[in-house]
């Protein structure tokens, strides 16, 4: 589940390996381009953490951030 943080949307998303992590950030990318909203997210090994905040709107949540947070949500189930 998403949790509000500090004026953003941030989940961790957990994978086997550091390949199916990658794989995973690597699928985001179509949704993240259509949507034309970046995340900030790191990848440690098998673990990635993102965090979602729309910067032009004062680093505040949007519904650009919902709309991404259901986007990535939808890749990581075929993850799982």
């Amino acid at each position: 589940m998403w949790e509000e943080n500090n004026n953003g949307l941030v989940k961790e998303f957990k994978f086997e390996d550091f390949q199916t992590a990658m794989d995973f950030m690597q699928e985001c990318i179509a949704p993240i381009e259509t949507i034309n909203h970046h995340p900030e997210w790191s990848n440690v090994y098998n673990t990635v953490n993102v965090r979602l905040t729309t910067h032009d709107e004062g680093n505040t949540i949007t519904e650009k951030d919902r709309k991404l947070a259901i986007e990535i949500d939808r890749v990581y189930c075929h993850y799982q």
